[in-house]
């Protein structure tokens, strides 16, 4: 099987509206639209304006999720704060999923290192889901796009500890890496399922740092603008970014993006996802 992405070299709030557009596929309903708030101090995260025209026009609620770290986002009080002062909450209907417990447990029957995934008891509230990725390197998965976004980010501050514990959450920042990896995989396909046939996938390759929009204190961006990718596989659009990125042989910051995502072994949660049949690695990709 080979999926659809497709690919824009010009990055603006208006052609993110027309990409998903061309892509031909309604969102209905009440529509969850997952995005990064932005840690405190962040610099390199993508800003209300940016995706303002494409949530307006799926009448979407902003959806986020207390982190699982000391910062300016691991509490309910900390991080209403910080949507408020990030503009998020200005502009659009937010919902922070795991405000309150208890937690909502989606199963993983075909999990390969978790069973279950933890996220916030208010996605229940929601018919489809549009995945606003700001594609860039991190600390740890190596980069994050797609399938962090609905891993991770998703995952209440319990389930985002449960992950990264590659199901031990005492063992958050001290489990065998590859199976952390894979547990974001499992814990991906769960929202996949959950969404299934109702979810849209948009990646922007713009102000691409080594650095997560999770970290306060950032890299700023090492590589040029790339573009804006969509699809309705989180697979296909995160190899399509990691592709994109190997091919710009003329950026001189490509390498040290490269060397923070393979570092990290930062394909294997494509290797694993698409191993659990939520996507394809095969995409065509299509540049308008």
């Amino acid at each position: 099987m080979v999926s659809k992405v497709f690919f824009s070299r010009t990055i603006t709030p208006e052609k993110v509206l027309e990409l998903y557009k061309m892509l031909g596929v309604e969102l209905k309903g009440n529509v969850a639209v997952k995005l990064h708030s932005g840690e405190m101090g962040n610099q390199n995260f993508l800003k209300p304006d940016f995706f303002r025209p494409i949530i307006d026009a799926v009448d979407g609620t902003v959806v986020e999720c207390n982190t699982a770290y000391e910062g300016a986002r691991d509490t309910t009080e900390k991080h209403l704060k910080t949507i408020e002062a990030h503009g998020w909450s200005r502009h659009f209907k937010v919902d922070l999923l795991d405000a309150e417990g208890p937690d909502l447990e989606l199963p993983i029957p075909g999990g390969k290192r978790i069973k279950k995934n933890l996220v916030g008891k208010n996605l229940t509230r929601y018919d489809s889901l549009l995945v606003l990725s700001h594609f860039k390197g991190h600390p740890m998965g190596g980069f994050g796009g797609a399938l962090k976004q609905i891993s991770i980010g998703i995952a209440s501050s319990a389930g985002k500890a449960y992950i990264h514990g590659a199901g031990d959450p005492s063992k958050i920042w001290r489990a065998d890496h590859d199976s952390f990896l894979e547990s974001m995989a499992d814990a991906a396909s769960s929202i996949v399922e959950r969404f299934k046939g109702k979810t849209v996938y948009i990646n922007v390759m713009k102000n691409m740092s080594v650095d997560c929009d999770c970290c306060a204190v950032a890299e700023d961006p090492c590589m040029k603008d790339i573009g804006i990718l969509i699809s309705v596989d989180p697979v296909a659009i995160d190899q399509a970014c990691l592709d994109l990125v190997y091919a710009a042989t003329d950026d001189p910051g490509r390498d040290h993006l490269l060397q923070r995502i393979e570092s990290r072994n930062g394909v294997h949660t494509i290797e694993a996802a698409a191993a659990l049949g939520i996507g394809f690695r095969k995409y065509e990709l299509i540049e308008v």
